[in-house]
């Protein structure tokens, strides 16, 4: 039995006339003779409108009711597209998450999938050629029903590829693929054919929005080929896939940026074992997640910690670190929310020397200061002032050469 997972973004079921375009790629996979899953999202703008009636009933919205609110979106979509299946005469019915199961940890709204009952699945498909999907939930083993949180369907198809041996997951939305950055920042921008799942996730994990960080960590685990394409055109988009030789001829693959940057500076904390277990160990009890982090140099057994976190989670960080401060000899607690994060990413810096020496050096030529730098193996971010982002991101872009088509021919 040959299976096709195919997911369908919120923008993808907006509608009656988008719902008959995503029928045609199901009925064009059922031709080409699959059984296919297909995983849908909540309509486009529901989950909003959900949660602002959440929040205009409720001062502080129980959170495991919340995911029961939320999760009707998928219900709606995949009831709905269930019925266009069957007008046309195709075997077809809707499964919630709760119906598989799919099991998840007891993280109401950001729960994490634990196992999918592959063999209730696989049973059903031999007596039906599609079966619709709710993305973005499932149940913990109280069988209460839980959320993934924001792209969550994303992680919901990839994990039934997985766990399917489906042949591929195609992820639907209303982008084409990769792009190398940001296409509404930089017109030059050019859709990448196929990037490999550590780049992929750098530039999830960056900011890039394409595909929900989770969902890439699966494909990679379990390595499930991710093609991601347009819900309204026939163009192949970007195959997400293991690394191969080819991906390292290009220096840098892609640019990506993140608003969503807060510094947070502990100035005149005591330069000793220990000290930096005292501050971060708190703020990770609080689920706050801390991006880049650098100390200065030791001047007379104190220094200044400077790290960065998420921009709502500010108010949060600071109740913490307030708690905090005379324990570890913190002076004083400064923060700057003006503040992004763009990075340049690529598995072929391993093989390719000077690729800091050439970010830095166009950042200088556009007089962008650097406040904070951190790298990976694939991967340099700079942390600058949120005013100069869009032109870091075409600076960078330039500099890399990814405005021409040449650089993307290998992959």
């Amino acid at each position: 039995m040959r299976i096709l997972v195919q997911k369908f973004g919120g923008t993808s079921v907006a509608d009656l006339e988008c719902m008959h375009k995503v029928r045609e790629k199901v009925l064009k996979a059922l031709d080409n003779g699959y059984k296919v899953v297909v995983v849908l999202s909540a309509m486009s703008g529901v989950t909003n409108r959900l949660l602002d009636m959440a929040h205009s009933w409720s001062k502080s919205p129980d959170p495991c009711e919340m995911d029961v609110l939320l999760a009707t979106g998928e219900q709606t979509s995949v009831a709905l597209f269930s019925m266009i299946l069957k007008d046309c005469g195709i075997k077809a019915r809707s499964f919630l998450g709760f119906q598989i199961p799919i099991r998840t940890d007891k993280s109401f709204g950001r729960a994490r999938i634990l196992d999918i009952d592959k063999e209730i699945v696989q049973d059903v498909l031999t007596r039906y050629d599609v079966l619709v999907v709710a993305g973005f939930q499932g149940c913990d083993c109280e069988q209460r029903i839980t959320t993934l949180g924001r792209g969550g369907s994303d992680t919901s198809a990839v994990a039934m590829a997985a766990a399917l041996g489906a042949e591929v997951c195609e992820i639907y939305t209303d982008v084409d693929g990769v792009y190398t950055t940001d296409p509404n920042i930089c017109p030059q921008a050019r859709k990448i054919k196929k990037i490999a799942y550590d780049e992929m996730l750098e530039m999830a994990s960056m900011g890039a929005k394409v595909l929900q960080i989770r969902s890439v960590e699966f494909a990679k685990k379990f390595n499930v080929p991710v093609h991601v394409r347009s819900t309204f055109s026939h163009e192949p988009g970007t195959l997400v896939v293991q690394e191969d030789k080819s991906m390292e001829s290009a220096m840098v693959s892609g640019v990506a940026y993140d608003k969503d940057q807060a510094r947070i500076t502990l100035a005149g904390v005591y330069d000793e074992p220990g000290v930096a277990a005292k501050i971060f160990e708190p703020i990770s009890g609080a689920n706050i997640v801390v991006d880049m982090i650098v100390q200065n140099p030791s001047r007379e057994g104190k220094t200044d910690m400077t790290f960065t976190v998420p921009k709502g989670n500010i108010k949060e960080t600071i109740k913490i670190l307030e708690r905090i401060k005379g324990e570890i000899g913190a002076k004083d607690v400064l923060y700057d929310a003006d503040v992004a994060k763009v990075s340049v990413i690529g598995v072929g810096m391993r093989n390719h020397a000077g690729v800091a020496a050439i970010a830095f050096s166009a950042l200088k030529n556009e007089n962008i200061n650097i406040m904070i730098i951190s790298t990976s193996e694939i991967k340099i971010s700079c942390l600058i002032e949120e005013k100069y982002t869009e032109l870091a991101v075409r600076t960078l872009h330039e500099a890399f050469g990814l405005d021409h088509e040449a650089v993307r021919t290998t992959c």
